[in-house]
């Protein structure tokens, strides 16, 4: 159709010729309809429009059926799941020994809204309204799975620290269910402030430095609640290979993880491109010294 303000508006309109195009009905210039050619599709076809379009409804419920089945799998496996996993009542006692063990004092220093938001982004920008399980990154690490390529990515924050607390030193797939199941009960038993703060506290963080206050302090030699947005990029960069993007034996690589949470924070929209630009630039200010060095008793 000629769009608004086109030539052809006003223009004189004559019927169109018959011929094999737009216009054509169908009939000879006697008014009998012409027969149809050898390789002309019948209304009702195998390869006409009318029977793709039933092709289209025979498997329409097909798939309906398979992804109900789908989704009433997963929900019975994960029922069953609930009631073989363990409670989590315990989890802020687990955190509290995990910390004893290293020597850090439990509860840590409040979580910073930046770092809360570093981690966030990279880690499970779905944090605050998913229920302790995102179906698209299971639905990726499934895909994954099959395909021989796992997704390292899929795992929430809950199913994080679900591992840390619960199952540390295990892997496999019965484990990662495991875990999704102990996130999806952390979820329900814990809100998010509670769930951030003991992520913070029993993390690593590399460089032996456990929970976020040990790092902040032993790293830059600031508190937590006076780290810059450089910072927190680059200690929540840190809690998926602490070891390999240790700032202090890998400095490259720590500063690439925090161009990549920067990107992420642009991505969820907590920064602006620019924001985040002039935050790379700032200085880290890093001094490599002891975890415990700035935090007084009074301030854990």
């Amino acid at each position: 159709m000629a769009g608004r303000g086109s030539p052809w508006d006003g223009a004189p309109t004559a019927p169109l010729p018959a011929g094999p195009y737009l216009g054509d009905t169908g009939q000879s210039p006697g008014g009998q309809a012409r027969p149809a050619g050898p390789g002309a599709a019948r209304p009702g076809a195998r390869g006409g429009p009318l029977g793709r379009a039933r092709r289209r409804h025979r498997w329409l419920p097909r798939i309906l059926t398979i992804a109900f089945g789908l989704v009433l799998v997963g929900a019975l496996a994960l029922g069953g799941l609930f009631l073989v996993t363990p409670s989590v009542g315990d989890a802020q006692a687990r955190a509290q020994q995990l910390d004893r063990q290293h020597h850090v004092a439990y509860p840590g220093p409040a979580v910073p809204a930046r770092f809360a938001a570093s981690l966030v982004s990279t880690e499970d920008h779905r944090f605050y309204s998913e229920p302790g399980i995102d179906p698209f990154a299971v639905g990726r690490l499934v895909v994954g799975r099959l395909s021989g390529r796992p997704d390292q990515g899929g795992a929430t924050l809950y199913q994080q620290l679900a591992k840390m607390l619960y199952t540390p030193g295990r892997s496999g797939i019965a484990v990662e269910a495991e875990q999704v199941s102990l996130g999806v009960k952390l979820a329900l038993a814990y809100s998010r402030p509670q769930i951030l703060q003991m992520y913070a506290d029993v993390a690593y963080f590399g460089n032996g430095y456990y929970g976020l206050g040990a790092a902040s302090c032993g790293y830059f030699g600031v508190r937590p609640a006076g780290i810059s947005w450089p910072q927190a990029a680059m200690l929540a960069g840190l809690v998926q290979a602490p070891t390999a993007d240790n700032p202090i034996a890998h400095f490259a690589a720590a500063r690439a993880r925090e161009a990549h949470v920067l990107g992420r924070l642009v991505a969820t929209g907590r920064l602006s491109r620019a924001q985040a630009a002039r935050a790379y630039r700032l200085p880290l200010r890093m001094v490599g010294g002891h975890p415990g060095a700035c935090i007084s008793p009074s301030a854990r």
